[in-house]
């Protein structure tokens, strides 16, 4: 049985696919895309597989926008970091899913299920960037954050917050007024929590404040390099899969 991944995440693909052939090692992952772009030229070179394993968010976009380009057969395990209200809306619409990090045993489940509707050809695939919409609609995004030092806490607005970066394995905050501390949130958790019209992903190592923007620069390979305010310790560029996002991101 050929399954597919769509995963931006390498380790987070590796796994999945170790976890795949743990339950059943006659299966064969015949590919792992990275990016919605990758992916939609994938789809019309290559005949569809059984079934594929879809992150929602991949570097250059939401995997939904794969639907808007490509007509989808196989059946599909979508793979999010969303939290329940989400996840339960999901469930509603009868989409398979994995909430991140993916647990062997929900997998099982998953695969199980998939087994179970491996006959039926007239899959049905609701409105997935509709959905979307509507729970970033309703979402409530973190309006702050608690910080412990030893056996105290410090609660920072996120109002006040430039970027977060990563940094020798840790993840920080950096305020308006240049003061750093580490969270113990991931760059993947953080992204989830924040209001998209303020906060993006510009790499692997930034998200920053659409307020925290100085300058814009063009930079090689249609990359794009900022000044932030507060600067930052390093040179921060908008890696090339983001920047079209990232661009779409500025216009609102």
């Amino acid at each position: 049985m050929n399954y597919l991944i769509i995963e931006d995440e390498e380790p987070a693909a590796n796994r999945l696919n170790r976890l795949v052939n743990e339950i059943d090692a006659n299966w064969n992952c015949i590919d792992v895309l990275a990016s919605v772009s990758t992916a939609i030229k994938w789809f019309k070179q290559h005949e569809q597989p059984e079934l594929i394993f879809m992150d929602i968010q991949l570097a250059d976009g939401d995997s939904f926008e794969i639907f808007n380009s490509v007509s989808i057969k196989s059946h599909v395990i979508f793979i999010t970091a969303f939290d329940k209200y989400a996840i339960k809306a999901f469930k509603f619409n009868s989409v398979d899913y994995l909430l991140k990090p993916v647990k062997p045993e929900e997998l099982e489940s998953a695969i199980n299920k998939f087994k179970s509707l491996a006959g039926e050809t007239d899959q049905h695939i609701p409105d997935l960037s509709k959905l979307l919409g509507e729970i970033r609609s309703d979402k409530k995004y973190q309006k702050r954050l608690l910080i412990k030092f030893g056996d105290t806490f410090k609660a920072v607005e996120i109002s006040d917050v430039a970027y977060f970066f990563t940094q020798n394995r840790g993840t920080y905050v950096c305020t308006y007024e240049n003061v750093k501390y580490p969270i113990d949130e991931t760059l993947d958790h953080l992204i989830e929590m924040l209001d998209p019209s303020t906060f993006h992903r510009i790499n692997r190592q930034f998200i920053i404040s659409i307020n925290s923007i100085e300058k814009m620069v063009s930079y090689s390979k249609s990359r794009v390099k900022l000044d932030l305010k507060p600067p930052a310790e390093e040179e921060i560029i908008v890696s090339t899969d983001r920047s079209p996002e990232f661009k779409q991101w500025l216009k609102g």
